[in-house]
Order: C-alpha cells, then structure tokens, then sequence
C-alpha cells in the first residue's frame, strides 16, 4: 500500500526550518558579551545577556550594563580594573568565525559600535549575536602585534 504523503526532499526540509537566530523577536533576543581583559593573554569572560530589546538597547547602554555587573558580581572582580570602552561584534548567529581566538581583526569600519546613539539593530545586532567588550588602546597594540603571551 503506498503512502499518500508526499516526501520531502533533505533541501526542502531545511528551506522550512526557521534558524533558531530568527525563533526570538527583536525585543526579546538573546546575546553573548565577550568581557576581554588582556588579548595577548586571551583573557576573557563570556555572559550571556537574556531579553535585550536591540531596537532600543544602544552600545553605550550596553556597555554601561557590563560595566555595572562587573562592579556588583565578584566572578568578575580581575576586570574591575580594565577601562572597557568600546563595542564590537564578533560574530552574527549561523556566520564564520575568526581565527584569532580573542577578537577579530575584520570589520573594523563597520563592526565596532562608536555611535552611542545608534540601537544594537540598527548596528545589524541580532538574536544569537556575540559581541566582545575591550579597551581600545589595547586592542590597537595587539592587532599592531598579534603575539600570544602564556604565564
């Protein structure tokens, strides 16, 4: 007896599976905040941000928050002392990642948040976005020399 059902092919299955990236609306989006105390050392710590309204949320509000649980959470006391001023992306949800295991040295024109007035959505910030929290100056002296340091 033959099914009646039509069967699907493996590309068809996957053409109506929405990417979990897209399940949460932009109001409610999940992201992950790279807190980067050293990058010769690869010194730094993940936290995961739950119900970030990106159409409202800034990189200065952003920055401002991770500031504050740094300064209340004691998980994070080492980073008390790192001048965390900028933002940038490191990877969208689904996309390639880099090879340096602290930052990418990619985007720099587009990927770094400096208009404090601009929302994390219209920086192209989705659900499933990392983005990593550094000290600028830092940042420019180990891309001008990328050379790992171990203790």
């Amino acid at each position: 007896m033959a099914s009646s059902t039509p069967s699907l092919t493996s590309e068809q299955i996957y053409d109506e599976e929405p990417l979990t990236s897209t399940l949460r609306p932009d109001t409610l989006a999940i992201i992950t905040v790279r807190i980067i105390k050293s990058f010769p050392y690869r010194t730094e710590k993940n936290h995961v941000f739950h119900d970030i309204d990106l159409t409202k949320t800034t990189a200065q509000q952003l920055l401002e928050r991770v500031k504050d649980l740094i300064a209340k959470q004691g998980a994070f006391r080492a980073y008390r002392n790192v001048n965390l001023d900028t933002v940038k992306i490191y990877t969208h949800a689904h996309g390639s990642k880099t090879m340096n295991l602290i930052i990418n040295f990619d985007h720099d024109d587009d990927w770094i948040l400096s208009d404090p007035n601009k929302s994390l959505h219209d920086y192209g910030v989705e659900n499933e976005t990392e983005l990593s929290i550094f000290n600028f100056k830092d940042y420019e002296e180990y891309k001008a020399n990328p050379v790992d340091k171990w203790i």
